[in-house]
């Protein structure tokens, strides 16, 4: 097999990227850049922590294996904190309880020096990269919760540092009844400790934020079953499958690329593609999505799409560049966070001031632990978090359902859609005509011997005429004949008569197939089918008459069939407060056929594509919020013109590109599952953003000492830090519920 060649997905130009928040780097678009969940402008040519946040940088590219780097380290900084931190904990709690045995074997500055030598690793070593992000975020004047952490965590180590070296230094403010000053390493260690742990914990988190993406990536089997052209089969690496070449797609295997079937029969489950778990029979001719479980049967497929230009690869590149997309509502959280870290040092200045002067003895020391509370309960991460982490997993359950969203921002205003606007052919109904009525003319002339026996043999002669044809409706008749079991022959002399049908001869017979028009221009009367085909009109049929030798013969009724899954759908869509608007190019008879069968009681017909935008403009300009359901090409305007565009189905790159929603499996359910998607995350957004102002508003006040003229209660550092860690883990992990929500 020859070597295929290799095509960057992404071009080869270089883009031009924001880095350290100094400039510009260029990072070549065919390698992935690392991208901050919190700043997406933020994008970097290799991992680190974000210049303007202080988070990790994820990179780009997702990828199945579980190596985080920036993980490990911080689990490793933890767990050697951890061995440092208890025991300077131990001992500092010991000097609260009288007789323990630490107090009577040493004296209390002989605990600070023990204090001190255990503490260090901690602060200088492990809560390294704490202090280098809050220097960071000064030098790019982007303060964070690294700033708060580094100035709450180097303002006690360096006091209890200095109470340590030079303890006559400090007035009689800082010391206590006993004339000793107070150290606070535990204070130090323990909070650079929870930090990293709650660092491990988010980091953790955050990784099962990609797990969507992930399971779509582990869809795509390492190697495909090729056939060679002498009919030898062997198993070759995905990556070597070109288009064009054969494949055989074994029971229970998985398809390896996009395709189409060639030979065999099978029933496919596309779930993981389109959400539906009904698997779906594939025969000689159907498009296969690599990814999808083949069943019981054995398949040869012919390879169409390869690389990243599979489906598969398609959607999870939608999917990634949509969860780092920032939604309206996060411009709350931004404005707060501008000014919430300056906020919180002017308040932290205040406490230490307030209990420096007006706090009870030693005032210094209790200026100094409450300014630190304030400083690290304060921490802004958890709202930072509140909205990015909703929107990945949101975006990564949509995937798993078939339902694609461009961006963040068409998720919110999916949630308030009131009207949608659907296109009759390929949404509500197959978009595939099909032959449901064959009716023959009365009469002994038209039924003749050299028509054969059955009442519908004129068919054959019909589908002969027709398989020269490149109109939609000739398919239709064509496959209709053939499904009859009747053999399609050629035709001879074919001609085409625009707008009116076609004619030729077949086995040495004139045949001619059209509407109305043509008949009168054949001189040919219809008036013995034509009751029959009022009829057919009125139940949304195309109406198609067939001479032979001059004769009518009989008339052909083709039609759109509805899905079988959009009465349901508009059930659903009624459910959820939806209004349904039916616009279609169609013909009066065929519009009030589908609509009364459907139960729709808003539709136009005979709308041509600037007509479906201008009827979509009137809608939003009555004030309602418009979705506009349609194929993404032919109805382009009227989509655009829409609050969302909705592409129904057709998995092809113009819908994924051009579309606001794009729905795998191409049916009405998928805009109830994204309606139901977008209201569910943006309920979560908005619980997440509650928790984090509330934890804020509560927090401060408590750290700052509100409660002490009350209760005779002050927030420890300590416990700041752990509040603030279970902060932002909780975020996340309300977030993360989302991977199980109902849609």
């Amino acid at each position: 097999m020859d070597e295929p060649e290799h095509h960057c997905c992404h071009g080869e130009a270089a883009a031009e990227v924001k880095s350290g928040g100094k400039g510009k780097v260029d990072v070549p678009a065919s390698v992935s850049a690392w991208v901050c969940p919190m700043c997406p402008s933020v994008r970097e040519p290799g991992p680190g922590a974000c210049p303007m946040c202080g988070m990790a940088l994820e990179s780009e590219e997702v990828v199945l294996e579980d190596d985080n780097p920036e993980l490990d380290n911080m689990r490793r900084r933890f767990y050697v904190s951890l061995v440092f931190t208890v025991p300077v904990f131990v001992l500092a709690m010991s000097e609260m309880v009288p007789g323990q045995f630490l107090q009577e074997d040493l004296p209390p500055v002989w605990l600070g020096w023990v204090q001190w030598l255990l503490a260090t690793p901690v602060v200088l070593w492990a809560g390294l990269p704490f202090f280098e992000r809050a220097v960071a975020s000064l030098r790019n004047r982007s303060p964070n919760m690294f700033t708060l952490v580094g100035l709450g965590t180097g303002l006690a180590y360096v006091y209890s540092l200095v109470a340590t070296l030079a303890p006559g230094v400090f007035p009689g403010s800082f010391r206590s009844e006993e004339g000793v000053v107070a150290v606070y390493f535990e204070a130090a260690a323990v909070i650079i400790t929870l930090v990293l742990l709650g660092q491990v914990l988010e980091l953790q988190a955050r990784s099962r934020t990609n797990s969507a993406i992930k399971e779509l990536l582990g869809l795509a089997p390492v190697t495909a079953r090729w056939i060679d052209g002498d009919g030898s089969e062997q198993d070759v690496p995905l990556d070597k499958v070109q288009v064009g070449d054969r494949l055989r797609v074994r029971p229970g295997e998985r398809v390896p690329v996009d395709g189409v079937v060639t030979d065999g029969g099978s029933a496919v489950d596309e779930s993981m593609v389109t959400g539906e778990p009904v698997p779906v029979e594939k025969t000689v001719g159907a498009m296969l999505t690599g990814g999808t479980v083949n069943g019981t049967g054995a398949l040869i497929m012919e390879a169409r799409k390869v690389g990243c230009h599979t489906l598969l690869a398609r959607i999870v590149q939608m999917v990634s560049e949509a969860q780092r997309s920032r939604a309206p509502i996060q411009k709350l959280a931004d404005v707060v966070s501008a000014y919430f870290v300056p906020a919180v040092v002017l308040i932290a200045v205040l406490t230490f001031a307030f209990w420096a002067t007006l706090g009870p003895n030693p005032r210094m020391a209790h200026a100094l632990v409450n300014a630190v509370a304030v400083l690290i309960i304060a921490c802004p991460c958890a709202l930072g978090l509140a909205t990015p982490m909703s929107i990945m997993v949101g975006m990564g359950r949509g995937a798993r359902a078939g339902v694609l969203t461009k961006n963040a921002e068409v998720l919110e205003i999916l949630e308030n859609i009131d009207t949608l606007v659907v296109d009759k052919t390929g949404t509500l109904t197959e978009g595939r005509p099909k032959l449901v009525s064959v009716f023959a003319a009365d009469g002994p002339e038209a039924m003749g011997a050299n028509l054969g026996d059955d009442a519908d043999s004129f068919l054959a002669f019909a589908a002969a005429l027709e398989k020269s044809s490149e109109h939609p409706l000739a398919g239709a008749i064509v496959a209709g004949a053939i499904e009859k079991g009747h053999s399609v022959a050629s035709s001879d002399d074919f001609a085409s008569h625009t707008g009116k049908g076609i004619t030729g001869n077949v086995g040495g017979r004139a045949v001619a197939v059209g509407n109305e028009a043509l008949m009168t221009d054949l001189g040919i009367g219809t008036a013995a089918l034509a009751d029959r085909g009022a009829a057919l009109r009125d139940d949304g049929q195309t109406v198609m008459y067939v001479v032979l030798d001059g004769r009518l013969v009989g008339l052909l009724g083709l039609a759109d069939p509805v899905k079988q899954s959009t009465p349901e759908a508009l059930r659903m869509l009624a459910a959820e407060g939806v209004r349904v608007v039916m616009i279609t190019g169609d013909n009066v008879a065929t519009a009030v056929s589908v609509a009364s069968s459907l139960g729709i009681e808003e539709f136009e017909a005979e709308v041509l594509p600037e007509g479906k935008s201008a009827a979509v403009e009137r809608l939003i300009g009555a004030g309602h919020v418009v979705a506009m359901a349609g194929d993404g090409i032919n109805d382009a305007p009227a989509l655009a013109k829409a609050n969302v565009g909705i592409a129904m189905g057709t998995g092809s790159d113009v819908a994924i590109e051009s579309a606001d929603v794009t729905l795998v499996k191409g049916d009405l359910r998928g805009i109830v599952r994204a309606i139901r998607l977008s209201r569910t995350t943006m309920k979560n957004i908005r619980q997440n953003l509650f928790f984090a102002f509330v934890y804020n508003s509560l927090g401060v006040p408590l750290a700052a000492g509100i409660l002490y003229p009350l209760v005779g209660l002050l927030l420890s550092p300590m416990i700041a830090a752990a509040a603030m860690t279970l902060s932002s883990v909780s975020v996340i992990t309300n977030a993360l519920r989302l991977r199980n929500a109902e849609l």
